[in-house]
């Protein structure tokens, strides 16, 4: 809004100076009217202009200058060669010359915005286009990862570094959910408000309130995203849609749910686990238990001993699309 704001001001600014050159100088434009159209409309293209550069960075702006620069100077040598030095015809000399900045000139912005910072450093020796100070390590979270709370727990083991970026519109959409009519909602969203208090009572990693909005978004997601892509910040969702949308858009993000499954311990035939026969399987004599991260453990002959907590002994592993079955033998039963 603030910047349709400044727009229609110097909109407006444009269209004073087209009316303030034909006070100034009426030989150049003798209608005032007429002033008022030709600034109104030299401000809208250059509206139109920045509106079509919206994605285009200060980064890609300096690449293709420099593109611009090296290119021309190549048609330059080109054109200093002596190689239409023959051409006797000014018109024809001077085609051919426009021709070579052009495609030149065309040629080196493209290589150069398609091209890396390795690259400048290989065309101007001993220059690094890097910045003095080392970047920080933006971390964003998302809603479903502050709501899910393990992310408090591993901050705490300063298993990650860098600083915590939450988004004003996140925190609005929290305090939505913990204002909620709907108990469930309201009890999430009370567990998502808490995960942060948590996290800044912590102190291992600093917490900033990022003020930025996107209101041409319309989804949260949507925002995450632009934000993440805008600060070079690692994304953290339980989201797999917005991994997914993030992967193609090229922003770094952590998958919690698939992280906790990577650091499930491993289990191999001949352990011992201890846990409680909940049900019977599904074939007979069977009983079913489950560890403390879900994992189902079909037992062998434990169908009797349904609501007693036992020891059995691993034999084999079972992987299917959902995870790990383990398939047990009954060790010992465990006293109540």
């Amino acid at each position: 809004m603030a910047l349709w704001v400044i727009r229609i001001l110097f909109l407006l600014l444009c269209m004073a100076a087209g009316y303030a050159i034909t006070q100034v100088e009426p030989l150049l434009i003798a209608n005032g009217f007429l002033g008022i159209v030709i600034g109104f409309g030299f401000g809208g293209l250059l509206i139109a202009v920045d509106e079509m550069l919206k994605g285009f960075s200060l980064r890609a702006f300096s690449a293709a200058t420099f593109g611009l620069i090296l290119g021309s100077l190549i048609a330059w040598m080109v054109d200093q060669s002596g190689l239409f030095v023959y051409l006797d015809d000014p018109s024809t000399r001077w085609l051919i010359r426009l021709c070579l900045f052009i495609a030149f000139g065309y040629i080196g912005m493209v290589l150069a915005m398609r091209s890396n910072k390795e690259d400048f450093s290989l065309i101007i020796p001993y220059v690094r286009f890097t910045s003095q100070n080392k970047p920080e390590n933006l971390l964003v979270l998302d809603t479903s990862v502050i709501i899910d709370g393990r992310i408090a727990e591993i901050l705490e083991t300063d298993f990650l570094e860098g600083i915590i970026v939450l988004p004003r519109f996140v925190l609005k959409e929290l305090q939505s959910i913990a204002d909620s009519t709907d108990p469930t909602r309201r009890a999430r969203g009370r567990r998502g408000l808490e995960t942060l208090a948590r996290i800044q009572r912590g102190g291992h990693n600093e917490v900033k309130i990022h003020e930025g909005d996107f209101p041409e978004e319309t989804t949260v997601d949507s925002k995450l995203l632009r934000l993440s892509h805008a600060l070079g910040a690692k994304l953290f969702t339980n989201d797999f849609n917005l991994g997914t949308v993030a992967s193609l858009q090229s922003v770094r993000h952590v998958n919690m749910t698939r992280l906790a499954s990577a650091m499930k311990p491993v289990i191999l035939p001949g352990e011992s686990l201890a846990l409680k026969v909940v049900r019977e399987g599904k074939d007979k004599g069977q009983g079913v238990g489950y560890l403390n991260d879900g994992t189902m453990v079909v037992i062998n002959q434990a169908q009797h001993l349904i609501g007693k907590q036992i020891e059995a002994q691993v034999q084999s592993l079972h992987q299917t699309g959902a995870g790990v079955i383990i398939f047990a033998e009954v060790k010992n039963v465990l006293p109540s």
